[in-house]
C-alpha cells in the first residue's frame, strides 16, 4: 500500500502524488491522487486491478536507463494498416514501462528522421504516439531525477553526449 506523499505511476495519467489514503462510501480504502503535471484529483480503490499503479523509477534506475541510450538500436516499425500500427504502439505504450517507452520514442524518432531526409512528414498516428510516449517517459524521469519536465530532454542529451565522448574511439 502506498503512503501519503508517495509518487506513483497511475496508468495513462502518468506520475501522481498520493494525497490521501482513507475509506470512502462503502468502507473500501481509496487513494486520492493528484497528477504531478495536471490539475485534477483522482479517487481510486487501493485494490484497483483495472489500472496499473506502481512506484516511479528510482533516481539510479532513471540514470541507468539514460546511460543505456547509446547502446539502443531503434528499429522503426512500419505498417500501412493504421489500425495495426495503432495497436502495435498502444500495446507498448500501455506497459507504462520506462524502458519500453524509451525504445518506442527512439523508434518513432528514427522514423521521423528518416521521413525528414525524404522531405516527408511523420504520419499523424506516429506523431500522436511519439508525444504520448515522450510525455509519460519524460514526466516519470523528471520526477525520479527531481527536475522540471522541461529540463529532462536537455539533461538526457547532455548525459548521452558525455557517455559517447567517454567511449573508446
Amino acid at each position: 500500500m502506498y503512503q501519503v506523499g508517495d509518487l506513483i505511476v497511475y496508468g495513462g495519467t502518468g506520475v501522481c502524488r498520493v494525497m490521501e489514503v482513507g475509506p470512502q462510501t462503502g468502507g473500501r480504502l481509496y487513494y486520492t491522487l493528484e497528477p504531478v503535471y495536471g490539475s485534477c484529483r483522482i479517487f481510486t480503490p487501493v485494490e484497483n486491478s483495472k489500472v496499473l499503479m506502481r512506484p516511479i523509477v528510482t533516481r539510479q534506475e532513471a540514470e541507468r536507463l539514460i546511460d543505456e541510450i547509446p547502446a539502443i538500436q531503434p528499429e522503426a516499425y512500419y505498417n500501412k494498416v493504421l489500425r495495426e500500427l495503432t495497436e502495435h504502439y498502444d500495446t507498448i505504450l500501455k506497459t507504462y514501462n520506462c524502458g519500453e517507452l524509451l525504445k518506442l520514442t527512439m523508434s518513432i524518432y528514427a522514423k521521423k528522421q528518416e521521413a525528414e531526409t525524404q522531405k516527408r512528414r511523420l504520419g499523424a498516428v506516429d506523431e500522436s504516439f511519439l508525444h504520448r510516449a515522450e510525455d509519460l517517459l519524460f514526466s516519470e524521469l523528471a520526477a525520479a531525477l527531481e527536475l522540471d519536465r522541461e529540463q529532462v530532454q536537455p539533461y538526457i542529451a547532455a548525459r548521452v553526449e558525455a557517455a559517447r565522448r567517454s567511449l573508446p574511439q
